[in-house]
C-alpha cells in the first residue's frame, strides 16, 4: 500500500476518535444540565408540599387576610404547572409571584403575634426559607450547566457533532427585574 493511503486511515481515524470524544463530552454536560433540573425539581416539590401546610397554618389566625392566602396559593399552582411543562420562563414568572406572595405572606403573619409565636409556624416559615435558599444555590449550578452547555453546542469543531446529533441549546432559569430589585419594606407594610 501506498504511504499516502496509510496517513488518510490515520488522519480519519484521528478525526474519527477525536469526534467520539467531542460527543461523549456532549453527552456527559447534557446529563450535568439534567441533573441539575432534577434537583430544583426535588426542591420545588419539596416547598409545594410545605406551602398547603403552612397556609393551613396562617388560616388558623389570620381569618381575613384571604386575598394573601389565596395569592400564595395560585402562584403554588403556577409554578407546579410550569414545572411539569419543563418551562424555564413561565417558571421564572411563577416564582416571582410564589416569592411576592411569601414575602407579603411572612410581613403579614407579623400582625398577629400568636401566629409568629407557634411552632408549628416557626418551623414552616424556617423550612420554606431553607428551601428558597437552596433553590438559589441550585439554580445557580443550573444555569452554570446550562451556560456550559450551550457555549459547548456552539463552538466549532463542537457544533458540528451538536448539530449532526441533535443537541439542543437549554433555557436558562431566570428571574425577573422585579425580584432582583431591592425589596420595599414600606411597600410591604403598607
Amino acid at each position: 500500500m501506498d504511504i499516502v493511503v496509510y496517513i488518510a486511515l490515520a488522519l480519519m481515524m484521528i478525526v474519527a476518535i477525536y469526534g467520539v470524544m467531542i460527543y461523549n463530552r456532549l453527552v456527559d454536560i447534557k446529563h450535568s444540565v439534567s441533573q441539575a433540573w432534577s434537583n430544583i425539581d426535588i426542591l420545588l416539590k419539596q416547598r409545594h408540599d410545605e406551602l398547603p401546610k403552612l397556609v393551613e397554618t396562617c388560616k388558623q389566625y389570620m381569618g381575613f387576610e384571604q386575598e394573601t392566602l389565596k395569592q400564595v396559593i395560585a402562584a403554588r399552582s403556577q409554578v407546579a404547572t410550569a414545572r411539569e411543562a419543563g418551562n424555564m420562563s413561565a417558571l421564572g414568572s411563577a416564582e416571582n409571584m410564589l416569592r411576592m406572595g411569601l414575602g407579603s405572606l411572612f410581613a403579614v403573619a407579623e400582625d398577629y403575634p400568636e401566629l409568629t409565636a407557634s411552632d408549628k409556624f416557626q418551623h414552616l416559615q424556617a423550612r420554606i426559607t431553607g428551601l428558597e435558599n437552596s433553590i438559589a444555590d441550585r439554580r445557580e449550578y443550573y444555569n452554570e450547566a446550562v451556560r456550559i452547555n450551550n457555549v459547548r453546542i456552539e463552538q466549532f469543531p463542537d457544533i458540528i457533532v451538536a448539530q449532526w446529533f441533535k443537541f439542543m441549546p437549554r433555557d436558562l432559569l431566570e428571574f425577573s427585574d422585579v425580584e432582583k430589585q431591592d425589596v420595599s419594606i414600606a411597600k410591604l407594610f403598607g
